[in-house]
């Protein structure tokens, strides 16, 4: 038999799948980290430990329990979370902790000053995407800044991805589609690095090579066969950022598909014919060359249901909470009883980008219970969730396929109230396994194995999520108040912070 094996690090924790040629689950594992928060603003993890220490063991895991011939695996894919901002040593050994993606701020000093140098209309007509938390560029600045033998020490400066590809192969490589999270150090239409805009930022020879996520990157080393279980040859693909192989796993394949991921952070891709270009939003090549995608997200989304179990549920047995809290959410009735929540506990992405956003809770009475707040919750991130729905209309890009896929599926309020806030059916696979499925086909894909319209195959459809239209009188009423709340604290926000 042959096997394709994915590994993906996510926020909270990394996943694994071993499949066959088919699609068919050989086996899967999991391994569970934190995201550091070592003052406001702030978002880290630890890569040897949270990343490459993840991969290891789950690899590992899988290959024991399995009892494959590691020889018999074919080929690998990796994706990570990203893009985050790593220093590396001339081995590929991280310096320091990792900043993560958009969720750490610590960067907004130096998206002003380069706006300001740079014009934010040339940034956005050259890189593809304004500059944002999410971007990589400024974040480079930063360390130049705040960390300047931190810097000058640095052979590499990587995302999540590459550091585990580099350690598994010694080769340090960036898929394009990653790299656009760069700005302003790749330019789109060039598809590659450049300093025409920011030519004191960093030689960009201390930037990885970059391929397409398919593209084989090299293969296992004798050091990382022995960490990992893998066979010593085995060719390893250059992988890409953890939404976008979330999004092919589910069947994004074509213009108008769009994957709402329900994760940590709600994570939103959508393929178009043609170059969407819009500062609300990013923009990336596709996995493919030829091919555009869209990219949308909110800053907190699992992570606020993390925080509210933490804070509000410590009665209950910490493996069932999220069942209990969901149960006494579905008692509440749509709008919460009254109460709504902005849930931008870690400032916002798109489409309002503004790094000082606050949550709020609004509406409460001495009647209000915790399932009114949990419903809240969720039905915030379903308001965020639609406004960057709207905005995507705004622009003449609707989409017309909602795919979902992440842990936030398994909630049912979740997931009910994104259909009902914005009218649309949301399809769900019937394998949910994320990121890790799609780092598996990937490697097939890349070793010729399967086409890629094969994931519809690999992932049938399983279940269709219908909007309720009794509850659009409710929800239209609370999204108004919604935006309503945002607009008109935002000032109080900022000053706040």
């Amino acid at each position: 038999m042959t096997y394709f094996l994915g590994i993906d690090v996510g926020t909270f924790e990394s996943k694994g799948t071993i499949v066959d040629d088919t699609g068919y689950v050989i086996a899967t594992a999991s391994r569970p980290h934190k995201m550091l928060v070592p003052q406001p603003g702030w978002a880290e993890h630890r890569p040897k430990e949270d990343w490459w220490g993840d991969f290891c063991f789950i690899a590992n895991k899988m290959l024991a329990e399995s009892r494959i011939d590691p020889k018999a695996v074919k080929a690998v894919g990796c994706s990570a979370i990203g893009p985050c901002m790593l220093p590396v040593d001339a081995d590929g050994e991280a310096m320091s902790n990792a900043a993560l993606y958009g969720v750490d701020n610590r960067a907004v000093v130096e998206i002003d000053e380069l706006n300001a140098q740079i014009g934010e209309q040339k940034i956005l007509d050259r890189c593809g995407n304004a500059l944002t938390t999410q971007s990589v560029g400024p974040k480079i600045l930063w360390l130049k800044k705040n960390r300047p033998e931190l810097f000058d020490k640095a052979a590499k400066i990587v995302t999540s991805t590459t550091y585990l590809v580099q350690k598994l192969t010694g080769e340090c490589v960036v898929d394009h589609y990653s790299a656009a999270n760069f700005s302003p150090l790749y330019e789109i239409d060039a598809k590659g690095w450049s300093k025409a805009l920011a030519p004191d930022i960093i030689e960009l020879d201390r930037l990885p090579k970059v391929l397409w996520t398919t593209d084989v990157a090299g293969q296992v080393t004798q050091k990382a066969a022995a960490e990992t279980g893998l066979a010593v040859g085995t060719p390893v693909i250059t992988g890409t950022i953890d939404a976008a192989s979330e999004a092919l796993s589910v069947g994004v394949t074509r213009a108008g598909d769009m994957m709402v991921m329900y994760g940590s952070t709600i994570f939103i891709i959508m393929l178009s014919s043609k170059r969407i270009q819009d500062a609300r939003l990013w923009y990336a090549p596709w996995l493919f060359p030829n091919e555009h995608a869209s990219m949308s997200g909110l800053a907190t989304s699992g992570t606020l249901t993390h925080w509210f179990r933490d804070q509000f549920a410590k009665d209950l047995p910490f493996d069932s909470a999220f069942a209990t809290l969901t149960a006494e959410a579905q008692a509440s009735p749509h709008g919460a009883n009254g109460v709504i929540m902005l849930p931008h506990l870690s400032g916002e992405r798109t489409p309002i980008h503004d790094s000082h956003a606050k949550g709020v809770i609004f509406g409460l009475n001495l009647t209000h219970t915790r399932g009114d707040l949990y419903r809240a919750a969720v039905e915030g991130i379903a308001f965020g969730t639609n406004r960057i729905i709207e905005t995507y209309n705004e622009i003449g890009e609707p989409p017309k396929t909602l795919l979902a896929v992440g842990g936030g599926t398994k909630n049912p309020v979740w997931l009910q109230a994104t259909s009902d806030i914005s009218g649309l059916p949301q399809t769900v696979r019937e394998r949910t396994l994320g990121a890790s499925y799609g780092d598996a086909f990937l490697a097939a894909l890349a070793v010729g194995a399967v086409k890629k319209a094969d994931i519809a195959a690999w992932n049938p459809s399983a279940r269709e999520i219908v909007p309720d239209d009794a509850s659009r009188a409710v929800y239209d009423r609370q999204y108004r108040i919604f935006k309503e709340i945002y607009s008109g604290t935002k000032d109080l926000m900022a000053e706040l912070s």
